[in-house]
This record gives C-alpha cells, structure tokens and sequence, in this order.
C-alpha cells in the first residue's frame, strides 16, 4: 500500500507519498480502507518532529479516518466487512489502509457522506470528551472557544447550543466570526480588536492557545469556573496567580487523546456514538469542511492550515 511518510522532520515538503508494508490488524482491531482523512493541528507538529506516536501506534500521519472495513482481526463482533465507518486513530490514517482497535471504530452517521465522516471523529471525541465529560457544562452555561471556526471550534458552538449553553468564541477575521454566528455563537470576539475577559465570566473555557492566554483565562474564569486546555499554539510556559485561581474556586485540566489507553478512548468514543451521533443525524450538528485536498498531496493541506485561513476541516482524500 501507500501511505504519507516522513523521512526526515521539516516543513509540508517533508511530507512523502510512498510504498509500505501493509497493516495487518490484530487481536481486537478492524483493518479498514482508508476513503478520507483530516488534518489537524498534531499532525504539523509529528512533520516537524515535536510529536512522535505512542508505541505500538502507525508511524504515519493522521488522526482519524473513514472508509470500509476491509478484515476482521480475532476476536471482533458486531461489525462485518464492508461497513462504512469512521476511526479515532493514534497514527496512519494518511495512508491506504490502517489497523484500529475495535473500540474506537464508529459507524458513519446517517445524514453524512463517507469522505465527510473523516473528520468528525477527532474533533467529537476531543469536544465530548473536554466540555462535557472534563469539564460538565450544563444547560444555561456560559462556554468560551478560542478559535472558534477551527474544527474544534465549529463543533464545540453546536454541541454547546444543543446543550443549551451561552457560547462566546474568539476569531481573528469578520468572515470567520460571522460562521460562527451562522452556527449559533451568541457572543463574537475578534482577539486582534478585543480582550475575551471583557465579555466573560465564563463557566468553561476550551482552550487551544496554551501559555499565552493562561493568566487572562483564568482572569476570564467565573466562581466555580473549569478551563480545559487542549493545545499549545501560544507557548508552553507560563506564570499564574494562584490566588486569583483560589479565590474562584476554579479548576484548570489539560488533555490529549493520542497517547491514551486504547481503554480511555473507547469509553470516550462509546459516549461520542451514545450522546454526539443523533445530534448528527438529527441535523442539530453537522460537521464544517472547508475543502479537500488529494491525499497524495497532503503538503499542501498542511500549507492550508498553517496560513489559518480555513473553516473548518480540511480533508485528504484518496
């Protein structure tokens, strides 16, 4: 098979279409032919060689995928060969085709095409998984998402709104604000004209900037307030009052998904197809592409999401 190989970290360049051994699935796992993929943002960083796969995981690129189910490793039920699906995977989804645990495969949701399915599952289970599960928002909550019209961010305003949260997000353009009040954003800042702690306090802040924004978000923070960080875009270091954090009683939790227990992620993927899918397919949620780039070709679509000029998911298709 092919597969998006690096054989030496740099920039989009680095990144090389060629020949590999095929996967063969394992006790558990489900061999699946790769239809689409989707970038994000731990991809660039495994390119530019700050985030090496678990051990055990694919050494290729990609997060996640959908397609068909090709083989059936031992001891797996309940799916067959040939179903449509779509995987939360550690690595190897820019590739043909990929070996994943059973307990992170989903079925399509209906409503969805199988090439848009690719980018829903990382995005459902880190959301899911961070503002509901981490940080349980609630009905009548205030929510806060920097970079709103991310991947992350055009779902989190759904499944905030379909909770019956307050949703705020950040932006750096009026085109990528005003998606996000197409997708139902009550309050919209624009970070190079405005503070975010000015229209706050905020119950729960999803938090993709990291070390920049640490002392404003909890500034930002309501009594009682959780802030879930999920990414690193503005540092990793930081100074914080605690006594600002104290006195509000607040929690601070950073996670990840890649290198969880097959286990975590299962139950985290078993909430998603339980709570996020008739969302989906109900319509009350859909998933925000904002175009598809030839897999072969998967420089370019980290080109794409580097410049920041996308809505959305970016997809690689095969």
């Amino acid at each position: 098979m092919y597969a998006i190989t690096i054989p030496e970290p740099g920039g989009p360049e680095a990144l090389v279409w060629a020949e590999v051994p095929d996967p063969v699935p394992g006790e558990g796992e489900v061999l699946v032919d790769v239809v689409a993929s989707a970038v994000n943002r731990a991809d660039l960083l495994q390119r530019q060689g700050f985030y090496n796969p678990p051990p055990g995981a694919s050494p290729y690129p990609g997060l996640e995928c959908s397609g068909r189910i090709a083989a059936l490793g031992p001891g797996v039920s309940g799916w067959a060969v040939g179903d449509e699906v779509c995987a939360l995977l550690a690595g190897g989804g820019y590739a043909e085709r990929v070996a994943v645990p059973v307990g992170q495969v989903l079925p399509v949701p209906d409503g969805v095409d199988l090439v848009t399915a690719a980018g829903l599952p990382e995005v459902a289970a880190t959301v899911w998984s961070n503002v509901f599960m981490v940080a349980h928002l609630r009905q009548g909550e205030r929510l806060l998402v920097h970079g709103g019209s991310s991947g992350i961010g055009t779902l989190a305003i759904q499944l905030a709104k379909a909770a019956g949260a307050h949703v705020t997000v950040t932006a750096g353009s009026k085109e990528k604000l005003e998606r996000c009040a197409e997708l139902g954003a009550d309050i919209l800042v624009n970070y190079r004209e405005q503070d975010f702690v000015d229209s706050g306090p905020y119950d729960v802040i999803l938090d993709i900037v990291g070390a920049k924004y640490l002392e404003r978000n909890v500034d930002a923070l309501a009594v009682n307030g959780r802030l879930a960080i999920i990414g690193l875009q503005g540092g990793v270091k930081a100074e914080l009052n605690l006594g600002t954090l104290l006195g509000k009683r607040a929690a601070i939790t950073a996670t990840s998904l890649r290198a969880r227990p097959a286990s975590e992620k299962g139950a985290i993927i078993a909430a998603v197809r339980e709570h996020v899918w008739p969302l989906v397919a109900a319509g009350r949620v859909r998933p925000v592409v904002d175009r598809t780039v030839p897999m072969r070709d998967a420089a370019e679509g980290h080109r794409i999401l580097e410049e920041s000029g996308h809505i959305g998911k970016v997809l690689l298709t095969r």
